[in-house]
């Protein structure tokens, strides 16, 4: 079987090391390569990346997985896009923090490197990953019909930690919306009793429903959150153009796996190849 490739773009910050760190937990078992990434602006900078990034690889060369440095000159919101591609990666795994980091990757420009990749992303801010993986995650669900498309790639990810899934809907007083909310979560009770994977579900107020998710999250102390990135199309989600943002740079610091929609069928990748 061809291995999987995981990237992590790293800056050389304490974050990036929590990113590494996620992305090795999920490497190790699968035997999955992990591309260490940093990108410079400027030729001269070249040099004293490899060095700094072979040091990093190095010290973390006995965790059990293969580590491969790669300097790229070029822009985070390009290339990291482009090196997934061309290295058919099947997720990302990046950290986000203060506007004083490496080209200032906040909670708006994490989305947006996002956004100009088709490789799902685990974003991840200064929150190291629980000894035994992502035993609870979190999925909010609207009724945007690419939410669905994550339901894959969250299935793969609670196979393998044996995790809990816990749904989450925002409760509707329009009676129509209300049917075509039971219903999506009547088929993820479906799609999730199939892969024998435990689920429940709350219907929680709209009224900053980026909030309960997050508070729905502790109350359940989950260790992911997983949403659908409607950015990238550029179609404003029922919770409104932030929602994203704020929950990728929540203050629970509960990490998020961003996927984006695709035109058609199910999540691609690594949500039919995981395991």
């Amino acid at each position: 079987m061809e291995k999987k490739n995981f990237i992590v773009p790293h800056d050389f910050s304490e974050v990036a090391d929590v990113a590494l760190n996620h992305a090795i937990a999920v490497a190790k078992p699968l035997e999955a390569k992990i591309f260490v990434l940093h990108v410079v602006s400027k030729e001269k900078e070249i040099d004293n990346a490899e060095k700094n990034l072979a040091k990093v690889c190095d010290e973390n060369k006995n965790k059990g997985v293969e580590l491969i440095p790669s300097v790229r000159r070029g822009s985070i919101f390009e290339d990291i896009g482009d090196f997934a591609a061309e290295h058919h990666a099947e997720l990302i795994f990046m950290g986000t923090h203060g506007a004083k980091g490496w080209q200032h990757v906040t909670g708006s420009h994490a989305l947006k490197v996002v956004t100009s990749s088709s490789v799902p992303f685990v974003i991840v801010q200064n929150k190291a990953i629980h000894p035994d993986g992502y035993n609870n995650i979190v999925v909010p669900m609207d009724l945007n019909k690419e939410t669905k498309q994550k339901l894959g790639m969250v299935a793969n990810l609670a196979k393998y930690f044996n995790s809990k899934v816990h749904v989450i809907i925002p409760e509707e007083s329009d009676e129509f919306l209300k049917h075509h909310a039971q219903a999506n979560v009547q088929f993820a009770v479906k799609f999730f009793k199939q892969r024998e994977i435990e689920m429940d579900y709350k219907f929680k107020s709209r009224s900053n429903f980026d909030t309960e998710v997050v508070q729905y999250a502790l109350d359940t102390s989950s260790d992911l959150i997983a949403i659908m990135n409607l950015n990238r199309t550029g179609v404003l989600g029922v919770f409104g153009n932030n929602y994203e943002q704020h929950l990728i740079t929540n203050e629970a610091k509960v990490p998020v796996l961003v996927v984006n929609p695709v035109a058609q069928g199910p999540s691609r990748g690594f949500s039919t190849s995981f395991g």
